[in-house]
């Protein structure tokens, strides 16, 4: 019989289960901070708690952490991970230090399901969700593992910010998320704040409004297209909810963000969604003249396109991103061009993959299914919409 795993409860669910044990519910504040905050995996290492307690936890539970299968570091100091998750299959974790944070990209994922046409993961298919405790764990390993590393201060933390941005779409997987989430932003385990922890969303509606009810964190929208006809191409999932639904959740959520905006992730790809006419576009749909009534609170964060053999796109130029970046930000749109991170053992953005069994035969059903044409506007019509876009008051 499998042991229970203590990192897929959250604080409550801990508590729950350790009256199932008998013992009282304040015992499990101290058993959280042990798993979490200490690191210990060996629940007879827990020095003060009862030997009874002690005995009980080791007979019916484990602390299991998916093992590590490879480690790889860049140039600029970034690490990724490649944890085995069972069943043939694996996920990737990055951590990227910067000189005021240390950041982890957790996946949620073994693939992705929803198939976006610039990310390799979901060019690799979907095999399953992660749990609870394969989620925390790439957090568990990578804060504990780079505090000894680091040779950090007792009381320090290695990882301050956590972004749900790596294998898979969060969303699709909001059981095992939540109590995930919960677990990030406890005081007696990692206490990171709301705005510390970001989840980055393709657009599941539903999910966006249960997420703004039950544990609002920062949110990250993948955008990536100014109209349904564009979006429908690049991320499938937009024929099921459409730029209008998915902008109205996001005005909902801002309801109950620790943020007073929300961040559109846009990955620049050549030819593709890079026009200034694309940028013009933009400024409408945030501002409510395109297709929404009012305007937006929200930053862009625009992402250079990370080639993989599969994708058949390339990145936009830099100085074509820069002039979609200035169209933006003459609107009074705040705009960052995400410097690229980690692609030397691609870790960037978009390149993770991992190892995954694909279920869902991602690679036949895509055979034969043609792509949206893009028809660029000629560079007169180009300059008219981004002048028109600068001109217009906010």
């Amino acid at each position: 019989m499998t042991s229970n795993n203590l990192l897929d409860f959250d604080l409550a669910g801990l508590a729950v289960y350790c009256e199932g044990l008998g013992e009282k519910r304040f015992r499990a504040t101290q058993l959280f901070r042990w798993l979490h905050q200490r690191g210990v995996s060996d629940t007879a290492q827990m020095s003060d708690l009862a030997r009874s307690f002690r005995d009980k936890l080791g007979a019916a539970c484990e602390v299991r952490v998916p093992a590590v299968l490879s480690e790889q570091a860049s140039a600029d100091g970034t690490i990724k991970w490649l944890f085995d998750v069972g069943g043939g299959d694996a996920v990737e974790t990055v951590f990227i230090p910067e000189e005021d944070r240390g950041t982890l990209c957790i996946s949620s994922q073994a693939g992705c399901a929803v198939g976006c046409r610039f990310c390799s993961t979901g060019h690799q298919g979907f095999s399953r969700n992660l749990s609870t405790a394969e989620t925390l764990g790439q957090l568990w390993f990578a804060e504990h593992h780079l505090r000894r590393r680091l040779q950090l201060p007792e009381g320090t933390r290695a990882i301050t910010n956590v972004v749900m941005m790596g294998m898979g779409e969060p969303m699709q997987n909001y059981a095992a998320l939540l109590p995930a989430l919960r677990v990030m932003l406890d005081d007696h385990a990692y206490g990171l704040s709301r705005r510390r922890v970001t989840v980055s969303t393709s657009g599941v509606v539903p999910m966006i409004d249960r997420l703004r009810d039950d544990c609002p964190v920062a949110l990250a929208v993948s955008l990536h297209a100014p109209n349904d006809a564009l979006r429908n191409d690049l991320v499938p999932l937009n024929r099921k909810y459409p730029l209008a639904e998915l902008l109205a959740a996001c005005d909902r959520y801002l309801e109950a963000a620790p943020r007073d905006f929300i961040t559109f992730e846009y990955c620049m790809l050549d030819g593709v969604n890079d026009s200034l006419a694309n940028a013009a576009e933009l400024v409408d749909l945030m501002q409510g003249r395109g297709v929404r009534a009012q305007p937006l609170s929200c930053k862009f964060n625009l992402i250079p396109f990370n080639p993989f053999p599969a994708s058949g796109l390339i990145c936009s130029p830099r100085d074509r991103v820069k002039a979609f970046a200035g169209v933006l930000q003459d609107a009074g749109i705040v705009t960052t061009i995400r410097k690229t991170r980690g692609s030397d053992i691609d870790a960037a953005c978009g390149q993770l993959a991992g190892e995954v069994q694909d279920r869902t035969r991602v690679a036949e059903r895509r055979v034969g299914r043609a792509a949206i044409p893009i028809v660029p506007l000629d560079a007169q019509s180009a300059r008219a919409l981004a002048t028109a876009a600068r001109e217009r008051p906010l």
